[in-house]
């Protein structure tokens, strides 16, 4: 299975860069993992909604232009339905078995996602009514892609 993570902004603390590092290492017994960052633009805290809206139309021009049509798209999005991580690791299998082996998820950048990436999306995926950031949202990511595949293989996992 191809696995993508197509996130907005780079791993700037190196607590995260580790993380993400032996996530991507386990993972790798699993399947092919690949992770594209797309610029974040500026976003001061006083912008106007005209300029919001830009700046996340503009980073999902970005994600849009890593997802091959081919792909089973899947936005990380609060409005999303939320899975348990047996439930998720379901999901998962189940994209295998209907042939489905590219999968890439998006995590948008601090404003979100766009129309545009919401609307390409197959599926909508909520972690938490909570808003986290980015940086750590893809070691989270990561950490329940690679408890899914312990699941699905029927290898122990901490509970």
């Amino acid at each position: 299975m191809n696995i993508s993570i197509i996130t907005v902004g780079k791993l700037k603390e190196r607590y995260f860069k580790e993380a993400v590092e032996e996530y991507s290492t386990r993972l790798s017994k699993y399947c092919k993992l690949d992770i594209s960052e797309v610029p974040d633009e500026k976003a001061p805290e006083n912008l106007s909604t005209a300029q919001e809206l830009a700046v996340i139309r503009k980073e999902g021009q970005g994600i849009l232009k890593h997802i091959k049509e081919d792909t089973y798209a899947i936005a990380l999005a609060i409005q999303g339905k939320q899975l348990s991580s047996e439930a998720f690791a379901g999901f998962i299998s189940d994209l295998g078995i209907k042939g489905r082996s590219n999968i890439a998820f998006i995590i948008g950048g601090s404003l979100g996602l766009s129309d545009e990436v919401l609307k390409r999306a197959d599926f909508k995926l909520s972690f938490s009514p909570m808003t986290f950031p980015h940086q750590l949202m893809r070691v989270i990511l990561l950490e329940q892609i690679y408890r899914g595949f312990r699941i699905i293989k029927g290898e122990p996992y901490h509970k």
